[in-house]
This record gives structure tokens, C-alpha cells and sequence, in this order.
């Protein structure tokens, strides 16, 4: 039997529009990055490495996500993303927070960003709807 926090989550997540989704995808990756950090600053390299894996996990989904025909903005966020990736496979390569506290400033700032976008379209009249927002994620 499922425990009920999981099933609050799994039910928060199927209900979810497509820009709460992306929202949930940038505080999970950033969750795990948090977690991945403080492991390796206690030397807790399974625990570092389940994390960084979780956050990788994550970014790949958000890259999923995208459709490359929305134009140049889904593109530069495919290459952000890219590196992203990039960085995380070298922090647990060499367990280095560095790298991850650079992906999880990056994360951080994009969600503000989609966090913005979200409080608009829930407080502007005719706002776009989700489909459409999820095309440029």
C-alpha cells in the first residue's frame, strides 16, 4: 500500500497543468541539488550520488519537455540544459559541490522566472492557456 504522502504527491502531479509541472521539475531538481551538496560536505558520497542522479533525471525530463519548433527560446534552454548535464556529471565524477552549486544558481533563477510567468497567467484576464505555456518548456 502506497503511503499517503506519496499518494498526495502522485495525485498533485497527474492534476498538475503543464506550467505547475515545469515549476515541480525546477524545486525537485533544486531539492536534490540542496541534498547532493550537504552529502558531500558530509562526506556521504551514495547519498551525494543518488541525488546528483535524481537532479540529472530531472533536467533530462525538462529537455524532454521541450518543443524545439517554438523557436530560438526552446533551443537556447535545450543547450542551457545541456550543460547543465554537463556540470552535474562532473560534480559527481569528482563529488565537487561547485559544479552543482552552479547548475542549482542557474535552476534557481529560472525558476523566478517561471514562477513569474505562472503568478501572470493566473492573475491576467484571458490568460494564455497551459498547452500553449508548455510549448516554450
Amino acid at each position: 500500500m502506497m503511503n499517503p504522502y506519496e499518494q498526495y504527491r502522485r495525485v498533485a502531479v497527474e492534476t498538475a497543468d503543464p506550467l505547475e509541472l515545469v515549476l515541480m521539475l525546477y524545486r525537485g531538481a533544486i531539492r536534490n541539488l540542496d541534498g547532493a551538496e550537504a552529502a558531500m560536505a558530509h562526506k556521504d558520497t551514495p547519498q551525494a550520488h543518488q541525488c546528483l542522479v535524481k537532479a540529472q533525471d530531472i533536467i533530462a525530463e525538462l529537455m524532454g519537455t521541450l518543443n524545439l519548433d517554438a523557436g530560438e527560446l526552446a533551443h537556447n534552454l535545450h543547450r542551457l540544459y545541456d550543460y547543465m548535464q554537463r556540470r552535474l556529471l562532473v560534480a559527481n565524477l569528482r563529488k565537487d559541490p561547485a559544479p552543482a552549486a552552479e547548475v542549482r544558481g542557474m535552476l534557481s533563477d529560472l525558476l523566478a522566472t517561471w514562477e513569474t510567468l505562472a503568478q501572470r497567467r493566473r492573475t491576467a484576464p484571458g490568460s494564455q492557456s497551459a498547452t500553449t505555456v508548455r510549448g516554450a518548456a
